[in-house]
């Protein structure tokens, strides 16, 4: 029989993932909160509000309660916004056992606390092995079986190399790091950089503005990297790297397209409406905003995203601000 993974989230990243270890011939219970949209996949075999276009497996099992997503499930994978994650783990607590690993392909900081989310499973659910899954990945790109990769981080070395072996495969690579902190900073702080860069597109600057907010943003990503703790090469990877050319540079970013509307005119909510979906970076820029204040960084690019995004600043202002900076060595 074989064996089962539960994927909790079903979402666009969710669906592709439950899509993905299917393609592997294992057994996956998909959950969402969302009961009817549960029943609806369960019907029609196709996620149509969230991954068109794409037939869920006979080895996919949409399920409508939590229950019956984890039982004697080995893996759990966690694919919901950051929002939810604390909320999420309380629910499971009463629901799982030690021997069961959780892994979230979920990105950002829990706002309220400033908190990495290895550090609020920590709180919750502290004798679990854990980690995080992240990667320059769109979801429809790996629901169609395109070539991908990806970086698997977590607390126990065996665990880790385990949930990538049950990733790989159909043009699907899996890398594994014990560097949980940079993983998950490269998979949040990407995010607010393909805001900023979305909104010089939609400003109507040209590629080397781009790049140069790109290659100016990974220094500050590394900068912070350095200071919680992360590897200088993990942030010049797939989890880094990698992911801040995905998101800054392609459209299906949903954090891309949300800083283009903002560039072009846009309110904050206008925007939101129109990418339609969680745009985990508007809340990300808060959290790495307040991050760096604890700590003394000087983040320029990350302080001016946070001062348009909460500060009502006007996106030229900031652009004429990051250019009178003092300059020096690179």
């Amino acid at each position: 029989m074989a064996e089962t993974i539960a994927v909790l989230g079903a979402g666009s990243w969710g669906t592709a993932l439950a899509i993905q270890l299917a393609r592997n011939e294992l057994q996956v219970r998909l959950w969402g909160h969302d009961s009817a949209h549960i029943e609806r996949l369960q019907t029609l075999r196709e996620n149509t509000d969230y991954l068109p276009g794409f037939a869920l497996a006979e080895n996919i099992d949409p399920v409508a309660t939590l229950e019956a997503a984890v039982a004697q499930a080995p893996y759990l994978v966690i694919a919901i916004p950051s929002k939810g994650f604390r909320m999420l783990l309380k629910e499971l607590k009463p629901l799982i056992t030690e021997d069961q690993a959780l892994f979230w392909a979920s990105k950002g900081f829990e706002i309220e606390t400033g908190m990495l989310l290895h550090e609020v499973i920590d709180e919750e659910l502290p004798l679990h092995r854990y980690g995080v899954i992240s990667g320059p990945t769109f979801a429809t790109e790996v629901a169609r079986g395109l070539p991908a990769a990806i970086a698997c981080a977590g607390n126990d070395a065996q665990t880790t190399a385990a949930i990538a072996e049950r990733l790989r495969g159909h043009h699907f690579r899996a890398y594994t790091t014990e560097d949980i902190i940079g993983v998950e900073l490269g998979g949040a702080l990407k995010n607010v950089l393909a805001i900023a860069v979305g909104v010089a597109d939609g400003l109507g600057f040209g590629a080397n503005t781009r790049a140069a907010l790109m290659t100016r943003g990974l220094s500050e990503i590394m900068r912070l990297g350095k200071q919680l703790g992360a590897h200088q090469e993990t942030m010049m990877g797939l989890a880094g790297l990698g992911d801040i050319i995905l998101t800054c540079t392609d459209d299906q970013s949903r954090n891309r397209r949300f800083g283009l509307a903002l560039g072009q005119g846009k309110t904050i909510a206008q925007a939101e409406i129109e990418v339609g979906q969680t745009v985990e970076g508007l809340r990300a820029a808060s959290a790495i905003h307040n991050k760096a204040k604890q700590l003394g960084l000087d983040l320029p690019i990350i302080q001016e995203v946070y001062s348009v995004l909460y500060e009502n600043k006007d996106p030229h202002d900031a652009v004429r601000d990051l250019e009178k900076r003092p300059q020096g060595h690179e």
